[in-house]
């Protein structure tokens, strides 16, 4: 009998396939080819969520974020704050000090940053003027999320965040008005895909680190925390006399959303039980905008579930059109 020899060539070859494969693995993981479904939802979504920001800042736009002697505060504090973390980002008095060359007071400066907010949000939800708006849109709101710093809560981190990768993703989508007016061709199914994993990523990072964090501590396993919650002003929605009818079921619903949260990066992702961790994550999320009066927190984190795993992929028709775009 003869004996087979294997070059070292071979060898090489059958040692490094098991890292090709993990490779490939992991690229079409990052790349999956997806529709710009998703992206419409992104960008009509945190159009309205701009616009309802807008609006509800509205009477107090310049009492918030006026200098100090004419505001709630003074925006210089909130804006120390930022200076200290990065001189690099934006906050209203770079505005106001542009406003200064042009001979525009600080109430008109502030004004027009309101407008042109309020004017990015109503371009977004319709899909004119997509990119540019997204752009304004982010600026704007991280101006005023770092010049009012001692206001700003959990939706703003969750909207400039947002924001910021509806800006970079590729705009426009075909369900705009920018795709009927320009007849754009169709984005890449891969870039798609990529900026979609990234925003399910993220997700799933910002609820297993809530998750775990509410894990560690005593206060979600009693439901002390959510009695504390519904009882601190302004958040006082539901009446006390209701919540101390139904205290027993306090601890339930804190280990209901330990569990949940904790467990979301595992159960979001298989098909089976997608739909389920979406449904109670939605639903929490819409709770507590009724119960507590978040509205803005709640509409921002439905918005990126409903983008992020709320849209079912349709590969055959991403493949096809990643196809057609290829050649």
């Amino acid at each position: 009998m003869q004996s087979v020899v294997k070059s070292p060539g071979s060898q090489i070859s059958v040692g490094l396939s098991p890292l090709r494969k993990f490779w490939q693995r992991f690229i079409g993981f990052l790349f999956p080819p997806e529709t710009d479904t998703w992206l419409a939802v992104l960008r009509s979504g945190l159009g309205l969520q701009v616009i309802v920001y807008a609006l509800f800042l509205r009477s107090d736009w310049h009492y918030l974020f006026a200098s100090s002697g004419k505001g709630l505060v003074g925006r210089e504090v909130g804006e120390a704050i930022t200076a200290f973390d990065s001189p690099l980002i934006p906050t209203f008095g770079w505005l106001v000090a542009f406003g200064r060359n042009l001979n525009m007071s600080e109430e008109a400066v502030l004004t027009v940053a309101w407008i042109a907010l309020l004017s990015a949000g109503c371009l977004l939800l319709l899909g004119l003027f997509s990119r540019p708006a997204a752009i304004v849109a982010w600026f704007v709101h991280l101006c005023a999320a770092e010049s009012g710093g001692l206001l700003a809560y959990g939706a703003d981190s969750f909207m400039t965040t947002a924001l910021f990768y509806l800006m970079l993703s590729p705009l426009p989508d075909h369900y705009s008005f920018d795709h009927w007016v320009t007849k754009t061709k169709p984005k890449n199914p891969l870039l798609l895909g990529f900026w979609r994993r990234v925003l399910q990523v993220h997700l799933c990072f910002i609820y297993f680190i809530g998750g775990l964090a509410k894990c560690l501590g005593n206060g979600w396993w009693d439901g002390s925390n959510l009695w504390r919650s519904l009882i601190r002003p302004p958040f006082t929605v539901v009446p006390p006399d209701m919540l101390v009818r139904f205290k027993y079921a306090l601890p339930l619903l804190g280990i209901s959303i330990c569990l949940l949260e904790v467990s979301y990066p595992i159960f979001i992702w298989s098909k089976r039980t997608r739909w389920i961790w979406l449904g109670c994550i939605l639903a929490m999320h819409a709770a507590i905008g009724l119960t507590m009066g978040l509205y803005l927190f709640a509409l921002v984190m439905i918005v990126m579930n409903l983008a992020a795993f709320g849209v079912p992929s349709t590969d055959k028709r991403a493949q096809a059109t990643s196809a057609t775009t290829e050649q």
